[in-house]
């Protein structure tokens, strides 16, 4: 489990190998991830928006970006947290994400990023 803390907002990120599919003649190596947004700061937070940077071991680099997270704008409360799982298919069985979460602070009306830290994604098959 990879984890880093924000401005009070910790961010945990478990990952999962999850198969090998043919898609348009290429092979896909599917990849699972499970994050865990806890607030541990003394203001209300929510989360409005997501930017991710995706590699491969093949040099692919996608950029990825929108509004909230599986269509959600969660509201977090001191002490309180929020998980969601998804996905993403890279072109190599070795990959990293990392990126940030735009969120605003309900006391203050500031809004600030919430790093992702880097974490990695590899295919059991292929580690030595």
């Amino acid at each position: 489990m990879v984890q880093q803390v924000t401005r009070g907002i910790k961010i945990s990120v478990e990952t999962n190998f999850e198969g090998t599919f043919y898609k348009n003649y290429k092979i896909n190596f599917a990849f699972g991830y499970k994050i865990t947004i806890e607030n541990q700061s003394k203001d209300s937070v929510q989360l409005n928006a997501r930017h991710w940077t995706i590699f491969d071991a093949l040099n692919h680099k996608e950029i990825v970006a929108g509004e909230g997270v599986i269509g959600k704008k969660p509201v977090l409360k001191p002490g309180e947290s929020h998980t969601y799982s998804s996905g993403c298919l890279l072109t190599s069985p070795f990959g990293a994400m990392k990126g940030y979460y735009s969120m605003v602070n309900f006391t203050t009306t500031k809004k600030f990023n919430v790093t992702i830290p880097t974490f990695k994604l590899s295919a059991p098959f292929a580690l030595n």
